[in-house]
């Protein structure tokens, strides 16, 4: 993302990005503290908290998606160049726009179904088993990070293909 950092729209992009990696890690702190008060409960108390399950999946969902983003903008995720020697730098080019063409592609049909689950949950009222919560905001927060994880993926692209890539 180094390429366009003096754009407005690059600026505003980043935030969005940053305010749904801070709600992933409001969400990492609400897991922790959730998981540890079950555990009391359960192995000290003797008083297992009802539908802690449905709680850790949402949380956990909303958490990889709404870092996913920024996580991808940042390109911190795990990669492997075992090939990178033998394909010289147009083979590398080549495999990062592929590989970037390719998972912008599923990340937009996941984006988009959920988007529509959403809609769908909303509508009916969709809950959870145990606890009756709300299913559409996660919906809607799977959505909005793969979403905005197409976004960087086509930026990616175009700065790849102008040269102003910094990998």
């Amino acid at each position: 993302m180094n390429g366009y950092n003096s754009v407005a729209w690059a600026k505003v992009f980043g935030r969005a990005t940053y305010v749904l990696a801070a709600l992933g890690g409001v969400c990492l702190i609400a897991l922790v503290a959730i998981l540890a008060f079950g555990v009391v409960m359960r192995y000290v108390l003797g008083q297992p908290i009802l539908g802690i399950n449905e709680i850790v999946q949402l949380t956990a969902t909303a958490l990889v998606m709404a870092s996913l983003p920024y996580t991808t903008a940042n390109r911190v995720h795990v990669s492997v160049d075992v090939f990178d020697t033998i394909l010289g730098r147009f083979g590398r080019m080549a495999g990062d726009i592929l590989s970037r063409v390719i998972s912008g592609y599923v990340l937009f049909l996941l984006a988009q179904r959920a988007f529509y689950k959403a809609l769908d949950a909303l509508e009916w009222g969709d809950a959870t088993n145990m606890l009756n919560l709300p299913i559409w905001p996660f919906y809607g927060i799977l959505a909005a990070g793969t979403a905005l994880c197409v976004v960087v993926f086509a930026i990616d692209i175009v700065l790849i293909l102008t040269g102003k890539d910094k990998d």
